[in-house]
């Protein structure tokens, strides 16, 4: 990370505080309860460091979350054929690569390696980061809801318009083609207005988020698609992957809407 980069960040931190807040009530929804009870994390307090060394250590493959490059070719043929890193494909899989990553370690935020991320971790996201994992939203703004306070699914007021000064845009034209960044926004009751995955190597344009990781390495969206050979897109693949709607629970819990099999 850059030195100006690493001042936006402490800004846009000190610009959202918990006075700023103070007259905006937000809640949770019982979905979003029930979408961190299965991920077996507090909200509030995140994973323990024991905690996520245990779930890295199940994944396999080292635990790390990291996504294989379209052309995953032994390290002393690249340096051989250092074209390779040129080809189109292999140019855009190194702008989607995340940094670091801000998450919730023993109740303390923290800058960690994004490779270190486990399915659980409760992660903040701010403008200019690219997102280092597939998450689900679970409130918008710098810090935590009242998780105390929850609200049913089908409140009237989920599909009304909230506090936009809140609103979040998310950039996921590399990852699935679309056109347009993504918008995220509150309802009228406080929570976030719909169950909205952000996707691994999207990028943050405006706004800050809350928000539970539901898959790493190779379960994210990207890793599948490139599996696929369905990446880089060729086009939208909006009418493909659920982007930003309801989405059924089981599809949530894998952190990815599931993909037609070609």
């Amino acid at each position: 990370m850059t030195t100006d980069e690493g001042q936006k960040k402490r800004f846009l931190l000190s610009r959202w505080s918990l006075h700023d807040l103070a007259s905006i009530t937000m809640a949770i929804t019982s979905y979003q309860q029930g979408l961190l009870a299965r991920h077996n994390v507090s909200y509030t307090r995140g994973l323990t460091f024991s905690e996520a060394s245990q779930r890295r250590s199940r994944v396999g493959e080292g635990g790390l979350n990291t996504v294989q490059p379209p052309l995953n070719c032994p390290k002393w043929i690249c340096c051989l054929l250092p074209c390779i890193n040129h080809i189109p494909s292999m140019k855009q899989f190194r702008l989607v690569q995340p940094d670091d990553a801000e998450l919730l370690r023993d109740g303390k935020w923290i800058r960690y390696d994004h490779t270190s991320l486990v399915a659980g971790d409760i992660v903040r996201l701010v403008e200019g980061d690219v997102i280092p994992a597939d998450v689900v939203v679970i409130s918008l703004g710098m810090d935590h809801v009242d998780a105390t306070k929850i609200v049913e699914v089908g409140d009237d007021a989920t599909n009304n318009d909230g506090d936009s000064s809140l609103d979040m845009t998310v950039d996921s034209h590399f990852i699935t083609g679309e056109t347009k960044p993504r918008q995220v926004s509150n309802a009228a009751n406080g929570t976030v207005k719909s169950i909205t995955t952000l996707y691994y190597g999207s990028r943050v344009l405006e706004g800050t988020c809350i928000a539970l990781v539901t898959a790493t390495g190779n379960q994210v969206l990207l890793a599948r698609l490139i599996s696929e050979g369905r990446w880089p897109p060729k086009g939208d693949l909006s009418d493909e992957v659920e982007l930003g709607n309801t989405i059924e629970d089981e599809d949530v819990e894998a952190g990815i809407s599931l993909l037609p099999m070609s």
